[in-house]
């Protein structure tokens, strides 16, 4: 139903209008706004009035005017004049017809809002989807792609409202939420946008939300769809972009799903898979045994292409310092991580146990 802002905004307007104080019910005799101050005894009146009430009605009883606000065939709001003067019945009227336009946009709202978050969520047949997607005038082959906004304290709720205020003048764009913890922006995309230029459009929102929210976001996107049928697949990749960008990216406030390496792949995996291999190349043992020192020695050398000079510069380390904390870890595991092979399967080994702990959490 329409929102108590818009209901006392409409008193207002009607008051200042007519001249003549107003109110608006419900159909239970509830008093939603008013714009003067009423009383017990003109609660009650207007409550045994309302009781009588069918569909648009207009009635006039002690003193007053009474008009019935219809959507779907149902009385929903009953607008009251206080007064029975002439001209009133006009003012009455045409505050009927404002009501029930409120209604309508917002029922229509309601409605295409329903629709977004059941195709996301891949809840529809594909005979529905065209049907309801033509009857609400939405274009069925165009260029789009879903960004996922998640804030990372997911109590800002503001973030919201403040891509509703960015996006949702354009028709082309819808901005909703299918949970409490991201935000979803389906973006509408012409014939020369690219990839390139979703990043642009990920990365203005996390500065708007950064300088205007104040709120720190991260935003993941799917890969570019050509039909709306497609839109639950591009969702489902910007959630996995996020999912897998928590795990092994976690620096990174903008993912693409296109772009997510073999971090992806990782996360697809059986878990009895990377269970295997962890017991392979930890011989049994879990990725603990190395301590934080170790860990940031070897991640700093894998960010210098196995650069022991460069990483020992990095590290204000001699270099013969470095080599022995490398060395530790080939006598751990018989990996010598200055070999290109041994360092790309440690890497993977790290990710792999990474992967697993957030399943673990998950648990």
């Amino acid at each position: 139903m329409l929102s108590n802002q818009v209901l006392h905004k409409t008193v207002r307007d009607m008051a200042d209008i007519v001249g003549k104080t107003c109110s608006i019910w419900n159909r239970e005799g509830v008093c939603l706004a008013h714009s003067a101050v009423s009383d017990e005894k003109e609660r009650r009146e207007i409550q045994d009035t309302i009781s009588g009430m069918r569909g648009n009605d207009e009635i006039r009883k002690n003193g007053r005017s009474l008009f019935g606000a219809v959507s779907d065939e149902e009385l929903k709001y009953i607008l009251v004049l206080h007064s029975e003067d002439e001209g009133v019945e006009v003012a009455g009227r045409l505050g009927v017809k404002q009501l029930e336009g409120l209604l309508t946009a917002y029922q229509d709202r309601m409605n295409r809002n329903h629709f977004i978050q059941s195709l996301l969520l891949d809840n529809m047949l594909l005979v529905d989807v065209y049907n309801r997607a033509k009857k609400m005038k939405i274009e069925i082959e165009a260029r789009r792609a879903v960004i996922m906004i998640e804030p990372k304290n997911p109590k800002d709720s503001l973030v919201l409202e403040v891509l509703k205020g960015i996006y949702a003048t354009n028709t082309n764009d819808f901005v909703t939420a299918v949970d409490e913890e991201r935000i979803i922006l389906i973006k509408a995309l012409e014939d020369s946008e690219g990839y390139k230029e979703l990043n642009n459009i990920a990365r203005s929102i996390v500065d708007v939300m950064n300088t205007e929210a104040m709120v720190n976001v991260r935003v993941a996107y799917g890969t570019i769809i050509h039909e709306i049928k497609d839109v639950s697949k591009s969702y489902k990749e910007a959630g996995m972009a996020l999912d897998v960008g928590r795990i092994f990216y976690e620096e990174r406030n903008i993912l693409a799903y296109n772009e997510l390496g073999i971090g992806r792949l990782i996360h697809q995996l059986p878990v009895s898979l990377c269970d295997m291999f962890l017991k392979e190349v930890f011989s049994g043992k879990a990725v603990d045994q190395f301590d934080e020192e170790t860990l940031s020695t070897v991640h700093k050398f894998f960010e210098n292409n196995l650069n022991i000079s460069e990483t020992a510069r990095q590290l204000y380390l001699h270099r013969n310092t470095l080599v022995y904390r490398l060395e530790k870890i080939q006598k751990k595991t018989g990996l010598d991580v200055r070999v290109f092979d041994d360092a790309l399967t440690f890497k993977i080994a790290l990710m792999v146990a990474s992967h697993m702990k957030s399943l673990q959490t998950l648990e």
